[in-house]
């Protein structure tokens, strides 16, 4: 049974209460709280390439998440700077074309294509280190799907096959080679 509260400074207290989390879940505030606590946010530095191809490009947002403002759009094959990342989704800034400034990309949306030019492929490691053990090898010039980032090594699956390249083994151009 419900207590009914008789104090005016109670209910103000409570009103109150009731007032702030409207706000916090209403003004998308409570979606960057629970973002912040719920992932760890990576560093980055690599590059890469649009490769969604919808006709108006992919979605700049302004946060992390679907709900935030579209800032604007950058074309297929463009190349973006990742600079950090959360989840599935990075933050970018220095596009080739289109959008200029930094913005919000979800990641299934971003690729990137191996070096190894001339050689027999480049080592796909199981973890941010070359010390670490080699998965296989991709061969030269090959697509895979950019899944993250953390410093500037870039984890990507190829053939269903998820590790981490090296900055030096990543090329983020997709129309030119990155010798």
């Amino acid at each position: 049974m419900a207590k009914k509260v008789k104090n005016p400074a109670s209910k103000l207290m409570i009103g109150l209460a009731f007032s702030c989390i409207s706000v916090i879940l209403n003004s998308g505030i409570a979606n960057q709280i629970s973002l912040a606590k719920s992932t760890n946010s990576q560093k980055c530095n690599i590059f890469a390439y649009v490769t969604d191809i919808d006709s108006q490009g992919l979605n700049v947002r302004s946060g992390a998440s679907t709900n935030n403002t579209i800032l604007g759009q950058i074309p297929i094959n463009e190349t973006v700077q990742v600079i950090g990342a959360v989840g599935n989704w990075v933050q970018i800034t220095n596009a080739s074309d289109g959008f200029q400034g930094t913005g919000w990309v979800f990641v299934p949306k971003l690729g990137l294509t191996t070096r190894g030019y001339g050689t027999n492929g480049v080592n796909f490691y199981v973890t941010t280190s070359q010390q670490s053990q080699k998965v296989r090898r991709i061969p030269a010039n090959t697509a895979v799907k950019l899944l993250g980032c953390q410093g500037d090594w870039a984890q990507v699956e190829y053939q269903g096959i998820k590790g981490w390249l090296t900055k030096e083994d990543q090329c983020g151009a997709a129309l030119t080679s990155c010798s």
